[in-house]
C-alpha cells in the first residue's frame, strides 16, 4: 500500500517520467489491434440502431404487477411480430418493429385488456424511418461541421501537423466508441450521438492542453540543444500527465455512476444512452491524447530538416539515445534550447 502511495505521490510531483513517445510502436499496436477490433463488430454486428432511426411503434404504459415475458407475450399477440421491452419501475416501454394503423390499435386494446387498464392509459408513439434518415442526416453534417472548425482552430493556433494529429486521435476515439456499442448491442439513440459529440469535444480539450504544452517546451529549441524534439515533446507531455489523469478521473467517475445507475435501477433509457457514450470515449480520448496524437506529431514532426539535424548532432555525441533526460541533463541545458517543463510549470504558478 505504501508503494502504492508514493509511486502516486512521486507521480503527483512529477517525479516519474515515462517514455510514452519512445514506446510509439506499442501504442500503435495497441491502436490497431483496438481499431480492428472495433471494425469487426461494426461489420459482423452492426449498430443496434433505436427505433429513432429504424422507425417502428413505441407502447409506453403502467403496469406494477407485470413481468417482462407477460408484457412481451401480450404484445405479440395483439399483432406484432417483434418486441423489445424495457422497464423503469412499474413503467414498461416497448418497441416493436413498424406496423399499420390496425396492429397498432390491436396491440393497444390487448395490453389494455391483459393489464386492465383504460385504452387511453396506453400511450402510443407511432415513428416513420424517414424520421431517423433526416436525425442521422443532420449529425453526419454536424459531425463534418465540428471536424473542419477542428482543423481550422488548430493549424491557425498551432500548426496543421498539430490538427493532423488530433483529427487523427478524434476518428481514433470515435471508431473504437462506436465498436464498444457494436459489440454490446446497446442502442443507438439520439442520446447516444449527442453523447458522441460530447466525447469529441472533451478529447480535444485533452490533445490542446498536451500540444500547448509541445509548442512551448520546443520554441527554443536551437542548433546547440542538448534534446531532441522527441525528448522536448516527451517531457512535455510528462509535464501535462497528472492534469490529464486527474481530470478523467474526475470526469469518469460520476459518468460511471450514471451508467451503472441508468443500466440496473433505471432501465433503458436516455441516461444510459448518453453514459455509456461518455464512459468509453472518455477513457479512450484520454490514452489517445497521451499515447496517439503526442507519437503521431513526433512522427511527423522528427521528419522536419530542423529536427533531423538536432537529433543527428545529439546521435553523433552520444547524447540523443532515449526518449526522456535526467533532472541533471535539463540543468546543463543552454539558453537556447527549451528551459525544464517542471521550471517552467513554477513559473507560471509563481505568477
Amino acid at each position: 500500500m505504501s508503494s502504492g502511495m508514493s509511486l502516486a505521490s512521486r507521480l503527483y510531483r512529477g517525479e516519474i517520467n515515462v517514455d510514452f513517445v519512445g514506446r510509439r510502436k506499442l501504442w500503435y499496436g495497441l491502436s490497431a489491434f483496438l481499431l480492428l477490433f472495433s471494425l469487426a463488430g461494426l461489420l459482423f454486428n452492426g449498430l443496434n440502431l433505436g427505433v429513432e432511426f429504424r422507425g417502428g411503434s413505441v407502447f409506453s404504459f403502467r403496469a406494477p404487477q407485470a413481468t417482462i415475458e407477460q408484457v412481451r407475450e401480450t404484445v405479440l399477440d395483439g399483432g406484432a411480430h417483434q418486441a423489445i421491452v424495457q422497464t423503469a419501475g412499474d413503467r414498461w416501454r416497448v418497441t416493436t418493429d413498424s406496423l399499420p394503423a390496425a396492429s397498432v390499435t390491436s396491440v393497444q386494446k390487448s395490453v389494455a385488456e391483459d393489464f386492465k387498464l383504460p385504452q387511453n392509459q396506453v400511450d402510443v408513439q407511432v415513428i416513420g424511418a424517414s424520421w431517423g434518415g433526416q436525425v442521422s442526416q443532420q449529425a453526419w453534417i454536424g459531425l463534418a461541421v465540428f471536424m473542419l472548425a477542428i482543423i481550422l482552430y488548430l493549424t491557425m493556433a498551432f500548426e496543421w501537423k498539430m490538427a493532423l494529429a488530433a483529427v487523427v486521435a478524434l476518428v481514433h476515439d470515435l471508431v473504437i466508441t462506436a465498436g464498444i456499442y457494436a459489440w454490446s448491442g446497446f442502442e443507438v439513440t439520439p442520446a447516444t450521438l449527442l453523447g458522441f459529440l460530447t466525447i469529441l469535444g472533451y478529447s480535444l480539450y485533452d490533445a490542446v492542453v498536451v500540444f500547448d504544452m509541445i509548442k512551448e517546451v520546443t520554441a527554443k529549441l536551437g542548433t546547440t540543444s542538448k534534446m531532441t524534439y522527441t525528448q522536448a515533446a516527451n517531457n512535455a507531455l510528462n509535464h501535462t500527465l497528472i492534469r490529464s489523469l486527474n481530470t478523467s478521473l474526475v470526469a469518469i467517475l460520476p459518468v460511471a455512476a450514471i451508467l451503472f445507475i441508468g443500466t440496473t435501477v433505471l432501465g433503458a433509457g436516455t441516461l444510459k444512452d448518453l453514459s455509456l457514450a461518455l464512459f468509453v470515449g472518455m477513457i479512450v480520448g484520454t490514452y489517445s491524447s497521451l499515447c496517439v496524437a503526442t507519437p503521431l506529431l513526433v512522427t511527423l514532426k522528427e521528419r522536419e530538416p530542423k529536427y533531423q539535424a538536432i537529433a543527428k548532432r545529439l546521435a553523433s555525441t552520444g547524447g540523443g539515445g532515449g526518449g526522456t533526460r535526467s533532472a541533471k541533463d535539463a540543468k546543463d541545458e543552454p539558453s537556447d534550447s527549451p528551459e525544464p517543463v517542471a521550471a517552467a510549470g513554477a513559473k507560471r504558478r509563481k505568477k
